[in-house]
Parts: C-alpha cells; sequence; structure tokens
C-alpha cells in the first residue's frame, strides 16, 4: 500500500519527504486499543539496554527505574541530575508531584512534594534554582521556584491550564527572562463531550479557550451530545473561544487577553507580569534555546476527536519569533485546515476566525501524525556529535482515542535538522515493528518523553514515562514503570 506524500508538505525538503516516505509505505491495518482492563497499579517493568538499538558508536543505559511518571531531568552547577515525577497523567490518576535527586547508585532522594495540582511537565535549573512548570490540572498553571533545600515560592499563577494541555516546559533565555508554554485547552478551540472525557469540563464547565489578542468569529458554531446532563438525546450548540454550550455570531469579537491559551510567554526571573512572546499555537510542548540563541518549540498537532476533528495533522517543531501567530486553530504546520487534507467523514474543519492576524510561517520540520513530539534539547558538544541539531523524544500515539492509525507512531528519540528539516530516528526499540517495548515483547523504550544533554554535552539523558497502554477505558499509565535512560559516545 503506498501513500501519496500530501500535497501540503510538497515545500518540503526532499530529504525529509523520503524519511516521511520510508515510514508511511507499509501495510498496517488501523491500531485498536492494545491494553487489558485499565489499571494505575505499579506493574513489572522488564529494563533491558540490549533492547535498545543506537547509532554505532554509541551505547545506551538505564540509570534510574521504578519512577511514577516522570516527565523531565535538569542538572545543578555541579552536573547531578535531578528528575520530575508529574504527579498527574492522561486517565484521571493523581500522585504526588516530586522533585527528586538521583544519585550516583540509580536511587532517588526526594527534594521537594507538590499539591495536587500536576502534572509538572518540565523544568530548569538556573543560578541556585529549579524553575517547575506546574500543569494545575485542578487549580491552575504556575511557575514554581525551588531550592536544592527544598524551599519553594510561586513565581506565576492563575494560568489557564485546566483543559486538554497545560503549563509546559520552562526555558531560560539569552536575556534572562523565564520562557515557558501553555497549551490549549482544547483540541482545535472548541469544547465538546471529548472535553469530558478529558475530565475537566465537569470540573470546569465555563472553560474554554482565551486568545491573546483581539480575535473575530467566522460565526461557525457546533452541535454535538451534552455530556453535562443525563438526557440521552439533549444537545449543545457551542461557538469557539466560548464555553460549552454558548453560541458564536458571525463578527463577534473575543477580546484578547494575557496569560492566554495556545502561547509561549515569559516573566522576569524575580517575578512580575507575564509577558506574550508569540500565539496561535495548539500545545507548545517542548522550548529550547538553540545554540545560536534562537527559540524552538515542539507542537503537537490535531487530533481526530470532538466538535471539531482535524484528520493527519503531524506535529511540528517551530522556529519561534516574537509577536508571531502560528495558524491555530484555522492551520496546521503553516497549512489551511479548510482543505481536504485534514477532511474528516464528520465534515471539513472550516475556518472559525473571519480574519487571521497573519500568514502563518512554514515549520522547521514535521513529524509523525500523532507521534506526540515532546521534550527535546539541542548537541552543543562535538563529544557527542551532531552539534546544533534537536533531539526530539516522542511519546507516542495514543490511538485509537486521538485518531486512527495504521501503525504505531513515535515511542523513540529522532534528531532533526532544523536548517533542512530532515529527521532521522536516533533511539529506537529493537525488533521488527516499531512501538512500546510492553506491545513489541521487548524490555527497552516505553514513551520517551523529554531529552536533555549533561551539562558538558557528552551525554544525552531520555526520561521515559514508563508503560501507559490504551484501553477501551481509555489511557492506563502505570506507576512506577519510568525510567531514565543516559546514552553516551563510545
Amino acid at each position: 500500500m503506498l501513500l501519496s506524500t500530501p500535497a501540503r508538505w510538497s515545500w518540503l525538503p526532499a530529504v525529509l519527504l523520503l524519511t516521511t516516505a520510508s515510514v508511511t509505505t507499509s501495510c498496517y491495518k488501523l491500531r485498536g486499543h492494545y491494553g487489558g482492563p485499565k489499571s494505575f497499579e505499579a506493574a513489572a517493568r522488564p529494563v533491558n539496554a540490549a533492547d535498545v538499538a543506537v547509532p554505532k558508536g554509541y551505547k545506551v543505559e538505564a540509570v534510574a527505574q521504578g519512577l511514577t511518571y516522570p516527565t523531565a531531568v535538569a542538572f545543578d552547577d555541579k552536573g547531578t541530575a535531578y528528575v520530575l515525577e508529574a504527579g498527574y497523567a492522561y486517565g484521571e490518576v493523581w500522585t504526588a508531584p516530586r522533585l527528586l535527586r538521583l544519585e550516583a547508585d540509580g536511587s532517588t532522594k526526594e527534594i521537594y512534594v507538590g499539591s495536587k495540582n500536576g502534572p509538572w511537565n518540565g523544568f530548569v535549573y538556573h543560578q541556585g534554582n529549579f524553575y517547575i512548570a506546574e500543569g494545575g490540572e485542578l487549580e491552575g498553571g504556575r511557575i514554581l521556584r525551588v531550592s536544592p533545600q527544598g524551599q519553594m515560592t510561586v513565581l506565576v499563577d492563575k494560568l489557564p491550564s485546566y483543559g486538554d494541555h497545560h503549563t509546559d516546559t520552562p526555558a531560560i533565555g539569552p536575556d534572562g527572562y523565564l520562557y515557558f508554554g501553555q497549551g490549549g485547552a482544547t483540541n482545535s478551540g472548541v469544547v465538546g463531550p471529548d472535553n469530558a472525557e478529558f475530565g475537566w469540563l465537569p470540573r470546569h464547565p465555563d472553560f474554554h479557550d482565551i486568545p491573546c489578542r483581539d480575535i473575530v468569529l467566522s460565526g461557525e458554531n457546533f452541535i454535538s451530545d451534552n455530556p453535562l446532563t443525563e438526557a440521552k438525546d439533549d444537545k449543545a450548540t457551542t461557538g469557539p473561544y466560548l464555553p460549552f454550550g454558548m453560541a458564536s455570531t458571525k463578527g463577534q469579537v473575543i477580546k484578547g487577553q494575557v496569560p492566554c491559551t495556545g502561547a509561549i510567554m515569559r516573566v522576569p526571573l524575580q517575578g512580575g507580569p507575564v509577558e506574550l512572546v508569540a500565539w496561535g499555537l495548539r500545545n507548545p510542548y517542548g522550548l529550547a534555546f538553540a545554540p545560536d540563541g534562537r527559540l524552538f518549540t515542539t507542537d503537537n498537532g490535531y487530533d481526530t476527536r470532538g466538535s471539531r476533528p482535524g484528520y493527519g495533522a503531524g506535529d511540528v517543531l517551530w522556529e519561534i519569533k516574537p509577536g508571531t501567530w502560528y495558524g491555530w486553530p484555522d492551520y496546521s504546520a503553516g497549512q489551511p485546515m479548510n482543505t481536504s487534507d485534514y477532511e474528516t467523514p464528520k465534515r471539513d474543519p472550516k475556518f472559525i476566525l473571519a480574519q487571521h492576524p497573519q500568514t502563518p510561517p512554514k515549520p522547521a520540520a514535521i513529524f509523525g501524525v500523532h507521534s506526540s513530539s515532546n521534550g527535546f534539547d539541542f548537541s552543543r558538544s562535538a563529544a557527542f556529535g551532531h552539534v546544533g541539531e534537536a533531539f526530539v523524544a516522542q511519546f507516542g500515539d495514543m490511538a485509537p482515542n486521538v485518531g486512527r492509525v495504521y501503525g504505531p507512531v513515535g515511542y523513540k528519540i529522532v534528531r532533526t535538522n532544523v536548517q533542512t528539516g530532515a529527521i532521522e530516528d536516533f533511539v529506537v526499540n529493537k525488533g521488527r515493528t516499531n512501538g512500546p517495548s510492553s506491545e513489541i515483547g521487548r524490555a527497552g523504550l516505553e514513551r520517551p518523553v523529554a531529552a536533555r544533554f549533561s551539562p558538558d554535552g557528552r551525554s544525552l539523558y531520555v526520561v521515559d514515562f514508563g508503560q501507559m497502554p490504551m484501553t477501551e477505558q481509555g489511557p492506563s499509565p502505570r506507576k512506577k514503570t519510568g525510567v531514565i535512560w543516559k546514552i553516551t559516545k563510545e
């Protein structure tokens, strides 16, 4: 079965088209649920570095195991590694979010324990303190400053982070500001029954996406089942950027504000007002500055779900330029959504904005559809190689909840040339098929969620979230199955 290259990718470099073709020409049946009954209980996870493939001249080892929902790794000024445990995972499971120090023998020491307001999605160490992005599923997003002795100060609070996506990975800029991402509340700008399945709509029935600047609506509305009532035939009509059940009108103006959703913002390290950097992003999860000082983010593409689904939208890597609008919720990877490229059997995803702030730019790279390309870092050392390239952790698909795929997508580390858009596998599971190790009968990677180089640049640390099969009841993240992997050049 040969899948043709979509027309919207015609501008991409030839080397990336070849890479794309190589992963789309095999025949697979549509992938369904691959887990048993939904469970959050700890699982016995076998771990064997011999089941992980890395390029010739590199070696991989597991340096920590038994973690619960780890999401990030960072290093202090002595080179000591620290790990975050999220405290929340899709599937509506809550644990204590924790900052842990990684000891030389693979054990961990607890530095700080947060409240029930995860997920903690990422952190960075700078001049004696850790800065943590607290997702805020229950109480709103925050940026926390935590000392190595466990003293905590709230740097930013009341971020609009109750929805599908949260306050995301921070990074310290060359200007001394702390930059962070804020994900969108919804899949594509419209609150619907899928947000009840995520768990947040019954908790926050008035929550919705918030634009960063004034927008004008086209008048498109969406009729759906009403999950907030027990009546089987009850329907609701909802407009974009409005609470569930509230219709929009043509020409309606929605006032922008900051903080907002679907954006990258910044704040002074000493605290102060949050400032907008860029907007029009769906879920800017990973954030990192390249060696030349340019800012990049990974952005998760649309899912095929909800009242306004989109089909075939890949994750992207953007170069972030201040003041730019990147196209969400009417564009994907710089291309308009109201075309047959993104059509679903339900309907075309018509424009919901009557006017667009600008024509969005083209991404630096496009990753696989539903690959969940998340935390990443740039190589800065010739001792490791590939200086200036981005190493991106791909969490892997959550099919069929987010849409159908022909085979497992993601579950690996890819390196990306931000100049050409070329993407190549770097760390993958061994075997004839791709996928999480528990599904393919191996003991390697499960769900890589972040990648970070050590301060000397010689080692790449990979944060493996752990086992999370998709069941008929939804995501089933298993506790104490997270792993930290270390890749070095021999």
